[in-house]
């Protein structure tokens, strides 16, 4: 982020009064994991790709693809476990609340759609426009489309977690009536859906991993939340039974090292996830909790927690956006001369530049982050009272085309050369779910 900006826009200062006046019942290391694991998920979608010129045209390289002994990085940047783990802490103290203060269902969920599906309509917006214009303009289709797949990969992830945050009431029950159980039938099943994939060929099955892998991810943080899993020598146990079972089913088993998905690789760990993505998610849980005593204790002072909910009060839009502001300035680069472009990836050369690259991103979001985050602080609440069913429905019709969006991206054969028809889904998910209303004019008085 561009610090100076943040200071003249009053972030910072507005951050350091919340700060004062947390809680000490705040669990302050929730919230820092939650940056943490969004800062690492963007600085490693920014170090993997290679954007470079050759013979004139852009070309998007893959780090992973080029240099093998990167895969390995993936088990430390591949931290969307983190995030499924805080979501269930975080869901398991809000649901809590919820109940506890006699809200039910429908408007628990209207505040969590709120706060996941506003925010990313404007980036659709954005690609709407940038892939109409530049189709208009002439730009080549397959730029477009790849440069729209790039940019819109976040909300992949945050169409899954929009379905896993639906199921909460189910899964939060699970846990207050099996408690450990309900998550060790989720690994089970994850262990069966992979067995099916590799031993039976039977591929699409394994796209019920997204429901098993990630809710069982998700029971751990309500696990983290009631004690269950904390204390140094359970995390730690936890750490080193996860790591074991990690090396062996990547050493032994049919399980590749990256932690992402590589290009030319026929298996991936992430699409859709496998068993290994719950054992990496074990890992990173064992050595977090196990460093959160040290943590609070750091986090208890007023510079590292006000630099903490800085970055949580703009999360979502630094998520969502973090590649469109790398696209765009790839673009703007190809556009003055192909500056820097033209060296190629993985040379000495090009990683001595990468800090360059880096920084120039930073300054890229950090324009883009103070406009869009103010969309995000306001978007807590749905149109009025909304029905439960309207709302699952909603938000089921917003994922779809998210997902579908995050898949193939904008380029299409419709109207302006645009997915016309899915790129109205997540706004048609959101009517429907009172995340956005459509402007009545008032009666017209006589």
């Amino acid at each position: 982020m561009n610090i100076g900006g943040l200071f003249k826009l009053g972030l910072w200062s507005q951050a350091r009064t919340m700060a004062g006046q947390t809680p000490e019942s705040r669990n302050r290391y929730v919230d820092f994991l939650r940056a943490l694991s969004i800062l690492a998920v963007i600085s490693g979608h920014w170090l993997m790709a290679a954007p470079h010129v050759i013979d004139g045209n852009l070309a998007i390289a893959n780090m992973l693809e080029l240099e093998p002994w990167t895969r390995w990085l993936t088990w430390g940047f591949q931290v969307m476990p983190v995030f499924f783990l805080v979501g269930g802490y975080a869901n398991g103290v809000s649901w809590n609340a919820a109940t506890r203060d006699g809200l039910g269902y429908s408007e628990w969920l209207a505040s969590r759609l709120g706060r996941l599906i506003k925010p990313v309509l404007p980036l659709v917006l954005a690609w709407v426009l940038i892939g109409g214009v530049g189709n208009q303009i002439g730009v080549r289709a397959e730029i477009l489309s790849v440069a729209s797949q790039v940019a819109l990969v976040p909300i992949w992830f945050l169409s899954v977690y929009i379905v896993v945050a639906l199921l909460v009431p189910l899964t939060w029950g699970a846990w207050r009536r099996y408690g450990m159980a309900s998550f060790w039938v989720l690994a089970l099943l994850a262990i069966v859906d992979d067995a099916l994939f590799f031993a039976f060929g039977l591929r699409d099955l394994g796209w019920l991993n997204y429901a098993f892998v990630w809710l069982a991810v998700h029971q751990l943080g309500y696990a983290w939340r009631d004690g269950r899993i904390t204390g140094v020598r359970n995390a730690v146990t936890w750490a080193i039974g996860g790591m074991v079972l990690l090396f062996a089913m990547v050493y032994w088993g049919p399980y590749p090292i990256g932690m992402v998905s590589v290009p030319g690789e026929d298996v991936s760990n992430t699409l859709p996830p496998k068993f290994a993505m719950l054992a990496l998610g074990v890992t990173q849980m064992g050595i977090l909790l196990a460093l959160e005593s040290p943590a609070q204790r750091w986090l208890s002072r007023l510079g590292p927690w006000t630099a903490t909910l800085l970055v949580n009060g703009m999360i979502m839009t630094i998520y969502l956006w973090h590649l469109t502001a790398s696209t765009l300035v790839v673009g703007l680069a190809l556009v003055v001369g192909n500056i820097g472009l033209e060296v190629d990836p993985g040379t000495s050369l090009w990683w001595s530049l990468r800090p360059v690259w880096l920084l120039v991103y930073v300054a890229a979001l950090g324009l883009l982050a103070p406009a869009f985050s103010r969309l995000e602080r306001g978007a807590g609440s749905t149109a009025g009272n909304v029905t439960s069913w309207r709302l699952v429905l909603g938000a089921m019709v917003a994922c779809s085309g998210l997902a579908l969006l995050a898949l193939d991206g904008v380029v299409g054969t419709e109207w302006l050369g645009l997915r016309i028809y899915v790129l109205c889904l997540p706004f048609l998910g959101a009517y429907i779910a009172g995340v956005i209303r459509i402007p009545q004019r008032p009666p017209n008085r006589a």
